[in-house]
């Protein structure tokens, strides 16, 4: 069978990434999508084969998984992972796929007070039992984080997020990304693994503020606060309540120091070091 992967969640900051680099290591790619729009457009512009489909739809995923030998299975911060998962691993089951890179979550656990992050450790455990080959990828904090404060940032010269004094390590998603694309291009010895991913190095929101100050060239303060102002601020922006119970709960969980450990796991697999947060504001100044 041919190498063909299959990227769910191919429009998303991971899943676009991903898709460009495994093209770009001419490995034939199918983009599972909801929907039709420019960023399918780019996708099929690059020569990703684009199919529609709703992991929430046993049938939608079995057709996506036809002829498919390797998947990259990517599933949006929100409710519903539990059963995709339960779907995407009997399709793939069904199909003979000889492998599954799963992200999931640098919180996930099976007694996370987050629901999001207990939701990730049981689906990972329902891969687990599948029967078809498994990796899973846990990474930190996105640096795409920093985009949910980009109006506070702009307007207010303020940072405002939900980890107290605790340093934490942020990761670029395209990091994660090359990390996948490395592991289904040559899965080898990866067969069962799980890895997590961090970025370069540990900050805290003061040392965010001033990268953020010298970058932007103007003041920006650190706000301390509670993870639960933090869930207010974005329950008053209209973030739904399964996806402000995950963030606010992190925002505890971070603050515990458990999530400190740092590894060289982005440069060893994918063979380059993760970006720094300062080149990331840098490359998306414009948001702030």
């Amino acid at each position: 069978m041919e190498k063909r992967i299959l990227v769910t969640g191919a429009t998303g900051s991971i899943g676009s990434a991903a898709v460009a680099r495994l093209l770009e290591l001419k490995m034939p790619v199918r983009a599972m999508v909801r929907k039709l729009d420019n960023r399918t457009e780019a996708l099929a512009a690059l020569g990703a084969e684009i199919v529609i489909g709703d992991l929430s739809d046993f049938n939608s995923v079995s057709a996506a998984m036809k002829d498919i030998s390797r998947v990259l299975f990517i599933y949006p911060l929100g409710a519903g992972l539990i059963e995709a998962t339960t779907y995407l691993s009997q399709a793939a089951l069904e199909e003979g796929v000889e492998l599954i890179v799963n992200i999931s979550q640098r919180t996930s656990s099976r007694n996370a007070p987050s629901h999001s992050a207990q939701d990730t450790w049981i689906a990972e455990r329902v891969l687990d039992r599948s029967k078809v080959p498994i990796v899973h990828l846990r990474p930190t904090l996105f640096m795409d984080w920093l985009k949910y404060f980009a109006q506070t940032i702009k307007e207010q010269d303020t940072y405002i997020p939900p980890f107290g004094e605790e340093k934490v390590s942020m990761i670029d998603t395209e990091d994660i990304a090359r990390v996948a694309a490395a592991i289904l291009v040559n899965p080898g010895e990866h067969f069962g693994k799980t890895y997590p991913l961090n970025g370069p190095e540990e900050i805290n929101g003061f040392d965010i503020a001033a990268i953020l100050s010298e970058v932007l060239h103007k003041k920006i303060q650190f706000a301390n606060i509670t993870p639960e102002a933090f869930g207010q601020i974005l329950e008053q922006a209209g973030s739904p309540a399964y996806n402000n119970q995950h963030l606010v709960a992190i925002g505890h969980m971070f603050q515990t120091g458990e999530f400190k450990e740092m590894n060289n796991n982005v440069e060893k697999l994918s063979g380059r070091k993760p970006r720094s947060i300062k080149d990331f504001i840098v490359e998306n100044s414009s948001l702030f």
